[in-house]
């Protein structure tokens, strides 16, 4: 029974009952080792009565096998596997081993895995229990907790049970899940407690103590005094010791195995050894320890007071488990893991054979370590790199020849960096550079080394390593040094004027040195070449070059295997060109192909560029959705991208304090990590902004600062140029009007597209005096008019409609600015229409406000949901693109009908 608890019970009565009014709740309960979370998971079991109940634990032992908590969660639905959308299908099937396909990414697994949870749960409400959440294997955290933070309206509740080290859980995956901090029991419950489980003569004192030591740990109060004698608990004579308390309850644990027989210790080993709690498995292995009368002998005792046998094999705690383990000696180790290994089914179960056969392993073993590299290339292949590492790490451990060593690690700091830690990659690496690699695998670490720098800081050092790893890659392996000077470009763009190191001229100087591939001509080659040209020779001499390579990627057959940092580079110049439908059409690719390859740190790049194309295009709406999207990639994955996209969103939108507050934290990181081009895009953000609000003094010195260093960066540094012209002529700064004038033109005239002509045209009615302005104007209009983007081409009316009024043209300013305040209003830039209502007052023209026209109180997912019904999406569709479930789509789907008085979605798209 569970003493005291209230306040815990009520929680969970609360989450059963939400469970069965077909809502959905996550909870984490998280406390000391032994505080009493276990007991109160099989609670609210005990209380969900009618609803299916899933249930699995973290195992310390196993929490490096990809996906296994997972398919524990998950193997009593996969008979629903055929009812979810085939990427997600292809996806878990892949993951679990039970199909062949292209290594799955955890985010598509999550959709996947929500999808599956939704569809069981129409039949009966699903409860999910996981315990010892701290040992779960990384990948089935990740996917646990993605779900978790999206649950809603499936008839699903989700409780995980986490041991905590002070105040933080152990399992940053479950960060944002609503948290219930277990504590300790009152000292009366407390007492009652100790009394309960230690009948018979405890003295006062004793008492007392073992009462203030435990703090109301439930499990310390039952285990810290047995394996005394009566006269020790009596007298308390050497009771207790002052380590912490975990340590405790282990030594108590200890005491207690020590007076079991040899047999029955090792039977409790192999037990412990064994993570999967196969009672079949367990006892085969156990046979071979003794006789067979022996054997069974000491599994009667084992199950006596420590284990249970029932469809899983269990221990009376987990602590138990890892007291049994840890108490034996490293040979009685070795001894239940060949046990196990000899067992297990080569055929079946591969990868834990494997293992096992490793952790049974007093030496090198070349065997093994060979057995554990296939282990790692069958992790790899189901979308567990973390998983991966670890066998290669394992097998290099047991690898005799310090070469074929370091080969070993070197391929685990490479999967470890797959999997998102770097910081375990660098380790790695370190030891692999230790070994006697050959020129070639040194030339691949540093490229990796490299590579690790760039994420974990755009800062100065990685150009420098990448042209490093390029000089000394291209010797073996042209397109791959190819690709790395490619890198290199891409890493001397985000340092910019920081460097300390090569400049994007220096790197690109190189990068046309270096030898030409055998077969040239490949998208990523004219690009690669374009940038060094344009880099080195400036921007007139690669406009043509960078054309043709975006030919090149716009004729080539969008593909799901393409090497989507390549995609970066291309979206990256159609901006930097001004080529809108280039750009409108790659942004949108890189997007797709990102979403179907589910490489995620692609697609956060991918999104960045397309909500950049959409703010251009004056299209915010869907900007929004793109980001929300963007966010919830970041959310479900702990991976970062710089808030550049949710900046440039803010300013557009005319959002002060937000952009205002996005602005300043991205100048300051930036500043710190020495990523230049994050520096040059806050001096810019900061001009739009205050030119917006008609604050132009602020926005000249803002602009001054993005336009300071006189490399080139593509986009970043004509709209900067823009805004300076534009800040300058308001301040009657004519001479810095006209030079940043000078330098546009450079651009505009090689690039030659209606959107860069329009541009300067707009800059040079700005610039000039008298008649010669009209023309400028209306060129800047038919010219904009010609592309999709929206946002510049209501910036010219306004600008036109500005002057006319100041040359007291009053009804044909009254044309344009109505025109302009149009189209911001339009588009949701309020700044800029307030800017407008302004110039039209000025003009003698009344700004009616709008009616009010709100969506009569959806939420913002609500109104996301809208516009992709209005795109003709399905339910899945959408499920997909918004990261929840089918389920809640449907549910969000009968809030909006019933708020927007509609019955259909064919009446909701109208």
């Amino acid at each position: 029974m569970l003493l005291d608890r209230r306040s815990e019970r009520e929680v969970l009565d609360r989450v059963v009952a939400d469970l069965r009014r077909g809502e959905s709740r996550a909870l984490v309960l998280g406390g000391d080792a032994g505080i009493g979370k276990t007991a109160l998971l099989e609670y609210v079991a005990g209380r969900a009565t009618g609803c299916q109940l899933v249930r699995a634990g973290g195992v310390e032992a196993e929490n490096e096998l990809a996906f296994a908590a997972l398919d524990q969660v998950c193997a009593p639905m996969l008979d629903r596997l055929p009812q979810l959308p085939g990427p997600q299908r292809e996806a878990l099937s892949t993951a679990f081993g039970l199909g062949i396909g292209r290594p799955p990414d955890r985010f598509i697994v999550g959709l996947a895995v929500l999808g599956l949870f939704a569809e069981a749960a129409r039949e009966r409400p699903l409860l999910c229990l996981i315990d010892d959440a701290q040992w779960l294997d990384r990948a089935s955290a990740q996917v646990l907790g993605f779900v978790a933070r999206r649950l809603k309206a499936e008839s699903l509740a989700m409780i995980f049970a986490v041991r905590r080290t002070g105040d933080q859980a152990e399992v940053p995956e479950l960060a944002g899940v609503p948290d219930l901090h277990v504590t300790g029991l009152p000292d009366e419950d407390a007492r009652a407690l100790l009394l309960s489980a230690h009948p018979g003569p405890v003295d006062d004192r004793v008492l007392d103590r073992v009462v203030a030591d435990s703090r109301g740990n439930p499990l310390a109060l039952q285990e810290l005094p047995r394996g005394f004698t009566l006269a020790e608990l009596a007298g308390g004579f050497g009771l207790l010791s002052a380590a912490e308390l975990p340590l405790r309850i282990e030594e108590s644990f200890q005491r207690q195995i020590a007076t079991l027989a040899p047999l029955t210790r090792q039977v409790l080993l192999v037990a412990a050894a064994e993570p999967v709690g196969d009672p079949v498995l367990v006892r085969r292995a156990v046979d071979p320890l003794g006789t067979g009368i022996g054997a069974e002998l000491a599994l009667r005792e084992a199950t006596a007071g420590f284990l249970e046998f029932g469809a899983r094999v269990t221990f009376r705690h987990p602590l138990l488990r890892s007291a049994i383990y840890h108490a034996a000696t490293p040979e009685d180790r070795r001894q239940a893991h060949r046990a196990l290994a000899q067992v297990m089914d080569p055929v079946t179960d591969p990868d834990r054979r494997a293992w096992h056969l490793a952790q049974a392993a007093a030496g090198d073993d070349d065997d093994v370590a060979a057995e554990l590299e296939w282990s790692a290339g069958r992790a790899q292949a189901r979308g567990g790199p973390a998983a991966a590492a670890a066998f290669f790490e394992r097998a290099a451990d047991l690898t005799r020849d310090s070469a074929r060593r370091g080969q070993r690690l070197l391929a685990a700091s490479q999967a470890n960096y797959q999997a998102g830690m770097p910081h375990a990659s660098l380790a790695l690496l370190t030891r692999a550079e230790a070994c006697l690699l050959g020129t070639r695998e040194r030339a691949h670490g540093d490229a990796l080394r490299a590579r690790v720098a760039f994420t974990l800081n755009r800062g100065p050092e990685a150009p420098t390593l990448l042209l490093e790893a390029a000089t000394r890659l291209e010797r073996f392996d042209v397109r791959m040094g190819r690709e790395t000077y490619l890198e290199a470009l891409r890493a001397g763009w985000f340092v910019a004027h920081l460097s300390a190191g090569p400049t994007l001229h220096d790197l690109s100087d190189a990068a046309l040195a270096a030898p030409a591939p055998e077969h040239a001509g490949t998208p990523s080659d004219l690009l690669l070449d374009g940038l060094a040209v344009r880099y080195r020779d400036g921007y007139p001499a690669g406009a043509p070059l960078l054309k043709h390579a975006l030919d090149a990627f716009l004729g080539a057959e969008p593909a799901d295997d393409v090497d989507l940092r390549w995609l970066w580079f291309a979206c990256t110049t159609s901006l930097d060109l001004w080529e809108a439908e280039a750009g409108d059409v790659l942004t949108s690719r890189f997007v797709q192909l990102a979403r179907n390859s589910g490489t995620l740190t692609a697609l956060l790049l991918a999104l960045t560029q397309r909500i950049v194309m959409q703010v251009f295009a004056g299209d915010l709406a869907a900007a929004d959705l793109l980001l929300e999207e963007l966010d919830a990639v970041q959310e479900g994955t702990g991976l970062d991208e710089r808030p550049y996209a949710a900046q440039l969103l803010a300013v557009w939108r005319g959002q002060e304090d937000k952009a205002v507050a996005l602005i300043e934290a991205t100048t300051r990181e930036a500043t710190q990590r020495g990523e230049g081009v994050g520096v040059i895009a806050a001096g810019w953000m900061q001009a739009l902004l205050s030119n917006s609000l008609g604050r132009y003094d602020e926005a000249l010195p803002a602009a001054r600062q993005a336009t300071e260093p006189r490399q080139e960066m593509g986009v970043v540094t004509w709209c900067s140029l823009v805004e300076l012209v534009i800040a300058a002529a308001r301040t009657g700064q004519g001479d810095t009007a006209s030079e940043a004038l000078a330098r546009l033109r450079v651009m505009t005239q090689a690039s030659g597209t209606d959107w860069a002509l329009g541009v300067q045209a707009s800059c040079e009615a700005l610039v000039h005096d008298g008649e010669a302005v009209e023309p400028y104007h209306r060129e800047a209009i038919d010219r904009l008019a010609r592309t999709r983007m929206r946002g510049l081409l209501a910036r010219c009316h306004l600008h036109h409609g500005e002057r006319l009024r100041r040359r007291d043209r009053c009804g044909e300013a009254r044309e344009e600015l109505r025109t302009a305040h149009t189209m911001f209003t339009a588009m949701g830039m309020d700044a800029f229409a307030a800017q407008a209502a302004r110039e039209l007052g000025a003009s003698g023209e009344t700004v009616r406000k709008n009616k009010d026209v709100s969506s009569g109180g959806l939420t913002a997912q609500q109104e996301q949901i809208v516009l992709l019904v209005r795109e003709r999406m399905s339910n899945a569709e959408i499920a997909d693109r918004l990261f929840i479930s089918p389920r809640t789509v449907e549910w969000h789907l009968s809030k909006i009908f019933t708020k927007c008085g509609v019955t259909s979605r064919h009446q909701l798209r109208r």
